[in-house]
């Protein structure tokens, strides 16, 4: 991994469909590693090929996607992950997951399946994960239980961004975003007659098998063919110690001694059977696959390229213990009727075991691209990028067997970037974006109703000056429009049921096996509001002035303001949600989300090494977020969507250093550090932020070997949310060994590596899930990685 500083880049990351995008442009973003750094890696990697040098300077620094600046110091925090570091953790089939040990990112690991990145604490609709520049077109942003549509172990790098800057691919990225890289449109011409790149793996902990592999063919002396496909499956993943977190486990046993005072042992015998679990996760297994394809035409120094692929996934949703929500073939099994005032009252809802306890998502995406980098000569302006990108994306949620809900989004996404000549006192881009979103929900739990969403906005990025005192400024203009043809609500009064269902459940619906529940409802009125249609405009600015006036070092300071319009799910969501396992109320008159920031950082050399450093706060008004409210709803815990105004601070820092270089042989230290702290100004904490966050590694270097340990300790989390539980502190010790067997060819790789390894318990603060899904226990682990 790298921390980069930021200079010109001529790389393809800009886009366009035709379709309603005239012309401008982008911005721009480019870093690289500091020269030893650089040289240390490519040491240790071997010489790469020309496909995967496609975004590397002549000079073997690296650069983050974009074209048109020198520098981009507006992008204080950004990590870049080649496809060597990929492989190290390629274990982590999400991205979230496998990003998790970078500075300021933590997970949602909701489950083995589906895993989103959080940035500075922050998740879901403010952090922005995109394929080249583009977004992935999915809905993991809505909900933590959505995979995300990237598969890791296809990329050929991944870039994490940080800071006011990446705000230009849209209001979205408030908290960062995440570029995934991969080679589907190729864009330059493979030097031999064909290229091709494979990835083999398998597990100890859940018996992952995993293979990938990508060809790339000249097809005639401008046009290349690309195409390349991914499997994975894995079983269910085994853990340290008990499933269940200690405070939830007492809950449980509180509830069987309850149920046994009654005369119930078979309930209290099950309740206890699940506080009790330990070893393994049960239904946490998942399965998944990929196709891709793609052509690229090379005009002298102009590209145009397209591509279509399929991503499909099915994985587990792992239920929380204790809920009554659970459905049995047939519908729901109600055990008894309470009455109320201003509505009808549920009873407990039947549950049984076996497959009527199993909730699975099937999901599956079609995806098409196109990309077009023209180059416009000498003058103003240099080069022309347009970006495209269509989906159509579903997927199901399976309870018990059947279908229960089905989410379809079709959607469209375009860019198009006019660069400026780098050659001037002035450099810069400016662009046009589009994006249009058509969601809909079917089933007993579409707690969203259907939904539109367009957006189109104008953004730029400038640079002035030569010296050492550099300024850069930013402006992103969004204009948002989202409508509903509205959906029939229901009512939940003041009832209370109770009731035990054995068989058939009593009352609506048919509901097998044996459960016992208590349905409540506290007031909550949802009604039929009829259609919905609502507009915001949007601007967002930053501007960040640069010193280099220590060699080798450059420090700064940027200050922005940005806004966000409210995503539909946070308006219009009204209903249970199973596969989250909440009932979850969105507003349908939130305003628009505001920020004030400021951030300082300093990047550079330090000796032999390199550091990074940087601080920030933020403070938010009419700051989104979901809050669990304490009652309850159709067997649910409730979640509504609240605005508060909030405060955001946090730092970050990295250090890499030689304390060995013969030029054989390396010895390296990597120490990295995080932090993030998040307040309502009512004296709540917001929900969900990660705590502090330390890694310390030794890594020695051969030209054969790389030999790497590590120690990843996350601090304990106590300042929590009202209804939010604690989260425990605990330490992952982890080995690696990397082996380049043939010198002729550094890019084959075996690598043998064991994760966890003294067997801990650990569990993210940042998941919805954390109570009852902990991170994996011990691991060992095997790979392969090669091209030629």
């Amino acid at each position: 991994m790298k921390n980069l500083s930021f200079r010109h880049a001529a790389s393809p990351t800009a886009m366009v469909f035709g379709l309603a995008m005239a012309a401008l442009a982008s911005p721009a973003m480019a870093s690289d590693a500091a020269a030893d750094t650089a040289d240390a890696t490519t040491q240790s990697a071997g010489v790469e090929d020309d496909l995967h040098n496609r975004q590397t300077a002549t000079d073997g620094t690296i650069l983050v996607s974009a074209g048109g600046l020198r520098e981009l110091d507006l992008l204080a925090g950004t990590s870049v992950l080649e496809a060597r570091e990929i492989q190290r953790d390629a274990i982590n089939g999400q991205i979230g997951d496998l990003l998790s040990k970078l500075p300021g990112v933590s997970s949602t690991s909701f489950a083995p399946g589906a895993s989103r990145p959080v940035l500075r604490g922050q998740q879901g609709e403010r952090v922005r994960v995109l394929i080249d520049g583009l977004g992935t077109l999915d809905v993991s942003n809505t909900s933590p239980d959505h995979a995300v549509t990237i598969e890791p172990i296809t990329l050929e790098r991944i870039e994490v961004l940080r800071g006011p800057a990446v705000l230009l691919y849209g209001s979205q990225a408030i908290g960062g975003a995440v570029n995934a890289i991969d080679k589907r449109i190729p864009t330059r011409m493979p030097e031999e007659d064909f290229h091709f790149d494979g990835f083999a793996g398998i597990d100890s902990a859940s018996f992952m098998r995993t293979a990938a592999g990508s060809l790339d063919v000249g097809l005639t002396s401008n046009l290349v063919l690309h195409v390349d496909g991914s499997w994975r499956k894995a079983d269910d993943m085994r853990i340290g110690g008990f499933q269940i977190a200690r405070g939830l486990r007492g809950e449980l046993l509180e509830e069987a001694a309850e149920e046994e005072a009654k005369g119930d042992f078979e309930e209290a015998a099950e309740l206890r059977e699940i506080a009790n679990r330990r070893g393994r996760v049960p239904n946490s297994d998942v399965e998944s696959w990929t196709a891709n394809a793609g052509l690229g035409l090379i005009l002298g120094q102009s590209t145009f390229g397209v591509a279509v692929g399929y991503y499909e996934t099915d994985y587990g949703v792992i239920k929380r213990p204790g809920l009554k929500h659970d459905h049995g073939h047939g519908g729901h099994g109600h055990g008894g009727h309470g009455h109320s005032h201003g509505g009808h009252g549920h009873g407990g809802h039947s549950h049984g075991d076996g497959d009527d306890e199993i909730v699975r998502i099937g999901l599956q995406q079609f995806r098409t691209d196109l990309k077009g980098d023209i180059y416009l000569g000498g003058g103003a302006f240099e080069r022309l990028r347009l970006r495209a990108g269509y989906s159509d994306y579903t997927h199901t949620e399976f309870e018990g067997g059947e279908i229960g809900t089905v989410f379809d989004s079709k959607s469209i996404e375009a860019r198009a970037e006019l660069v400026q000549n780098t050659g001037g006192i002035l450099r810069g881009v400016t662009g046009l974006q589009f994006m249009h979103r058509d969601f809909d929900a079917e089933g007993a739990e579409a707690y969203v109703p259907r939904n539109l969403t367009d957006q189109f906005a104008v953004f730029t990025l400038q640079e002035y000056g030569n010296g050492p005192f550099q300024l850069e400024a930013s402006a992103r203009a969004e204009f948002t429009k989202v409508r509903s043809p509205g959906a029939m609500g229901h009512e939940h009064g003041h009832g209370h049921g109770h009731g035990h269902g054995h068989g058939h459940g009593h009352g609506h619906g048919h509901g097998h096996g044996h459960g016992h529940g208590h349905g409540h409802g506290h007031g909550h009125d949802h009604h039929d509001d009829g259609p919905f249609d609502r507009s915001f405009q949007t601007f967002s600015g930053a501007v960040g002035l640069v010193y280099q006036g220590i060699e080798g070092v450059r420090m700064g300071l940027n200050a922005s303001r940005v806004e966000r319009a409210p995503s539909a799910e946070e308006l219009l969501s009204d209903g249970p949600h199973f596969a989250t396992q909440a009932f979850e109320i969105g507003d349908r008159d939130l305003r628009v989300e505001r920020a004030w920031g400021l951030e300082a950082y300093a990047r550079g050399k330090i000796g032999a090494g390199t550091f990074s450093v940087a601080a920030f706060r933020q403070w938010f008004d009419n700051y989104i977020f979901l809050a669990e409210t304490g009652d309850m709803d159709d067997g649910l815990p409730v979640f509504r969507y609240r605005q508060s105004d909030a405060n955001f601070w946090g730092a970050e820092a990295e250090l890499s250093y030689p304390l060995i270089d013969t030029g054989s042989y390396r010895l390296l230290t990597d120490l990295r550090a995080s932090y993030v702290e998040a307040d309502l100004t009512n004296g709540e904490n917001v929900p969900r932020i990660p705590p502090l966050q330390l890694l310390g590694a030794l890594e020695a270097q051969t030209d054969s070997f790389d030999l790497r340990g590590e120690v990843q300790w996350f601090g304990k989390q106590d300042r929590v949310a009202p209804f939010e539980t604690e989260t425990d502190s605990f330490a992952l010790v982890n080995a690696m060994i990397a082996w380049r067997p043939f010198e002729a060819n550094r890019n084959v790789t075996v690598l043998l590596a064991a994760d966890n390894i003294f067997d801990v318990v650990g569990r993210r603060h940042a998941s919805f899930t954390k109570d009852f899904i902990p991170l994996m226990g011990r691991n060992f682990r095997a790979s392969v990685r090669m091209s030629f």
